[in-house]
């Protein structure tokens, strides 16, 4: 198992977001959760990356590792997990490469590093035709890619995807997750992804858990999701 998680709880001050979530991920695995806005997705991952404090109950474990004990920044650099938010936060006034070589910052692998630049410029040759570009100019597919690829020169046991299709087209977001699938098949990295593209979302996944309103209501493999009935009726317009 790489990764369990149990009774996870998070508030919001008074605002209760998770209400004892509890998911696991195995090792090269491909895991998504799907839910309506608001039932604690993107929350479920911060969670997971220590971006926000959860309850004193709350029980995760990586790799025999207490995660909750973990500040942010060691859950990347000790780790090995990488987390690609909503939006994806680049650094708009930096170029692609300054942006993929600043995700380095706690390596000392010199050679590692290289070496995984390159596979990222194999993985996705827009950011090499991009390479001096500021990451702010990129188009909304690029600028995916380019957080996808800052993920993996940082961290890559484990990536967390917080709605990686959002504002792409159709051509460019099947690029996106055709290139996840080969950094999940090729290099082993597990990927647990947050998707409002429901059926996108179960297609490209091994399982998948349903929340609502910080709830997990339904969980199991992908395809029995597919055909549920209720998930048909509430995520993937009947």
């Amino acid at each position: 198992m790489l990764l369990t998680v149990e009774n996870l709880r998070v508030a919001y001050g008074n605002i209760k977001a998770l209400h004892g979530v509890d998911f696991h991920i195995d090792e090269g695995e491909i895991v998504t959760i799907i839910g309506a806005n608001g039932a604690g997705k993107s929350t479920t991952l911060r969670a997971v990356s220590r971006m926000v404090p959860v309850h004193s109950e709350t029980r995760m474990i990586f790799r025999d590792q207490n995660l909750v004990k973990f500040p942010p920044e060691k859950v990347v650099s000790q780790l090995g997990i990488s987390h690609v938010p909503e939006g994806r936060r680049l650094f708009g006034n930096l170029t692609v490469m300054e942006n993929l070589k600043l995700a380095c910052f706690s390596r000392k692998d010199t050679d590692g590093i290289a070496r995984d630049l390159a596979r990222v410029l194999e993985i996705f040759p827009r950011l090499k035709e991009r390479g001096t570009q500021k990451a702010g100019t990129l188009s909304g597919g690029e600028q995916q890619m380019l957080a996808i690829g800052r993920a993996f020169m940082c961290g890559r046991q484990l990536m967390l995807l917080d709605e990686p299709s959002m504002g792409l087209a159709p051509l460019l977001m099947m690029n996106v997750f055709r290139a996840l699938k080969e950094i999940n098949q090729q290099e082993g990295t597990a990927i647990l992804l947050v998707e409002q593209n429901a059926r996108l979302a179960l297609k490209f996944a091994q399982r998948g858990y349903v929340l609502e309103t910080g709830n997990l209501v339904l969980e199991g493999d992908s395809r029995d999701l597919l055909e549920n009935p209720e998930v048909k009726s509430a995520y993937l317009g009947g």
